[in-house]
């Protein structure tokens, strides 16, 4: 939201940390321009009675979570619409922490399946927003795992029916996984086809991907379906299996269909694109470049480095450049810390640390650890000592 990368952006995990007033983002800054803004489906930067709620961070309209535990449930007691509760007809029970978890089943019709919602939504809001330059982001929670999984029948990966994976003979989890992501396919589909009819399409933009790696939770099994591509790690690891995503770009008629990049970005970069696409100035001192010339086909610049941080863990950080990427683990014991480097171009599964034949590079490395980031009070990688 903010162009900035986990060494220099507010908010650096899963805290109650909220966006404040002075913070900028792409919703703020296309809102300004005179765009119509939206989001629909998940939002973790402020909860109620913070500056860091939708409406006050860009958003003209919001429809979805405020809370990251909340949205770990897909049968919720209730979502909000801007700053108002939207009651839904959902079985509750009551945990033990106080947070009330709805019950979903595939045997019943009556509860009401977030994700969907969430699709209905976007189409009305596409609908309302069409003779308006508009943005929509559309930030569905599947397939995310509900981890309150004990409330369910037999595992997290909550999805009311099956569809053409009901007599697959495969674990129930991967079965749900499966159903999950064509349920998610088969809406932004639905979707692109309102664009179409609405006559919209072709100036349109769509940009899909995800926000990490496959995660192991609900009762997932990760390498079931070999979800992390050959590449080392999942979801909260900072080798490519976590950090690295798909992203796809539709554009008709802009961006020649079929091609396949080689551009190596990351999300700080959508802040600087969008202003990009938009014809509008991106702030100054942001991480992030604009990639939209190399949608267009046009020469395209490059990162000198990409960096990201983790403090849970143990803490981990990471810094890549050019082909290289260093990896460091347990920052936050020193008595365990260790580095990593590896060659990503001969050695894209991180398999096999070379940081000891190269330790001109390593030191390199090293010193981009500590000039790319900026310590943080609700956040801290390097503590203090005495």
């Amino acid at each position: 939201m903010t162009g900035l990368h986990t060494g220099h952006s507010k908010i650096r995990g899963n805290a109650s940390v909220p966006l404040n007033n002075e913070d900028v983002t792409i919703a703020g800054l296309l809102q300004n321009a005179g765009y119509k803004t939206g989001l629909i489906g998940k939002w973790g930067l402020g909860d109620v009675g913070t500056p860091g709620i939708p409406n006050k961070q860009g958003f003209d309209y919001f429809f979805g979570y405020l809370n990251q535990i909340r949205a770990h449930n897909y049968y919720p007691d209730y979502l909000w619409r801007n700053t108002t509760k939207v009651p839904l007809n959902n079985e509750i029970v009551i945990a033990e922490d106080g947070y009330s978890k709805g019950i979903g089943s595939a045997s019943t019709n009556k509860n009401e399946y977030s994700h969907d919602l969430f699709a209905e939504d976007a189409l009305k809001f596409v609908e309302e927003s069409a003779d308006s330059p508009f943005f929509l982001y559309l930030a569905y929670t599947i397939p995310h795992a509900n981890n309150e999984y004990w409330l369910v029948e037999k595992h997290g990966m909550e999805v009311p029916d099956y569809g053409q994976y009901a007599d697959k003979d495969w674990p129930e989890a991967q079965i749900g996984l499966a159903a999950m992501i064509s349920r998610m396919d088969r809406d932004i589909g639905t979707l692109k086809t309102k664009l179409e009819e609405l006559g919209i399409n072709k100036n349109t933009l769509i940009i899909f991907s995800s926000d990490n790696g496959p995660h192991k939770e609900g009762g997932n099994d990760p390498n079931f379906f070999n979800s992390s591509g050959g590449l080392r790690g999942h979801k909260r690891d900072l080798y490519e299996g976590g950090i690295r995503e798909p992203m796809i770009a539709y554009w008709p008629e802009t961006i020649e269909p079929g091609q396949t990049s080689n551009h190596i970005s990351a999300f700080w970069d959508f802040l600087p694109t969008a202003c990009d696409v938009a014809g509008i100035e991106a702030p100054e001192n942001i991480d992030g470049i604009s990639f939209l010339p190399e949608l267009l086909g046009e020469e395209q610049p490059e990162h000198e480095a990409m960096y990201w941080e983790f403090i849970s863990q143990g803490g981990k950080q990471a810094v890549r450049k050019g082909k290289w990427k260093l990896v460091k683990l347990d920052v936050l014991d020193p008595d365990k810390t260790r580095v990593e480097l590896y060659d990503l171009e001969h050695d894209r599964a991180e398999q096999k640390d070379v940081s000891e034949q190269y330790p001109e590079v390593l030191a390199e490395m090293k010193n981009l650890l500590k000039t790319e980031r900026t310590e943080s009070e609700e956040f801290t990688l390097y503590p203090s000592q005495e």
